[in-house]
């Protein structure tokens, strides 16, 4: 593990939650230089396709890929993650350790409700991160994220802002395509929206939101505060 402070953490409900939402601006963000680790809050135990040990590998292998500096799973339950206390102090620890200056999250609009519940998990634990008296096994000290912003996985919403990520697009369907439990048809495999066409549906996607803001592809994102641009940036 990575003892330096992270640029940004990106946390999903399921491993290949962040690499549908978001891997080419992580691909992005490390090729500069920044660094970056995904928390997985479960381990998918209850997918209709594959296995938690098949699933470890494969977001193993997406991380390689998007040279994460690491990558971490809580363990919580699939289909379980509710508002409790216990689960919030788990998330404040990982935030705590690795210091992230923007978190991400899942926006809370999705068809799946574990994304929705993900993000409000997320957002209590940065909240609860910054206070110095909230205390959570070690005792490690308060730390206040920056920011905190929210990647799509099911949902087409008008995005608050977006991210070119033209370059790295390919790097993001070989994330994707990592998962081949999740998103390739075999003969034993289940027939769910993953396996029909998915990752197309995902990249034709970011190719509107690309041809929104005047690039081939780009990465939509939804905030709750407003984004403040240097002066060098609206040509002050």
């Amino acid at each position: 593990m990575n003892n330096q402070s992270l640029h940004a953490l990106a946390f999903g409900a399921h491993p290949d939650d962040v690499e549908i939402g978001m891997a080419g601006t992580i691909a992005r963000l490390t090729s500069e230089g920044k660094l970056v680790g995904i928390c997985d809050l479960t381990d998918a135990e209850l997918s209709s396709n594959g296995n938690t040990t098949l699933r470890k590998e494969e977001a193993s292998q997406a991380a390689a890929i998007l040279k994460v500096s690491m990558r971490t799973s809580l363990s919580l339950p699939d289909r379980g993650l509710y508002l409790k206390d216990q689960y919030i102090r788990e998330i404040v620890k990982v935030i705590r350790t690795y210091k992230p200056r923007i978190v991400f999250a899942p926006y809370f609009e999705d068809r799946h409700p574990d994304h929705g519940n993900c993000a409000v998990l997320v957002e209590e634990a940065v909240f609860s991160s910054a206070i110095r008296k909230y205390v959570t096994e070690g005792n490690d000290p308060a730390h206040r994220v920056e920011r905190v912003y929210f990647y799509m996985i099911n949902g087409f919403h008008k995005p608050d802002f977006a991210i070119d990520t033209t370059e790295y697009m390919d790097r993001k369907l070989q994330a994707l395509r990592a998962y081949k439990s999740q998103f390739e048809q075999t003969e034993v495999s289940i027939s769910t929206p993953l396996v029909n066409g998915y990752i197309e549906t995902v990249e034709s996607r970011e190719r509107m939101f690309g041809k929104q803001v005047g690039v081939t592809f780009a990465e939509g994102f939804k905030t709750k505060v407003p984004i403040l641009l240097d002066r060098d940036l609206i040509g002050e």
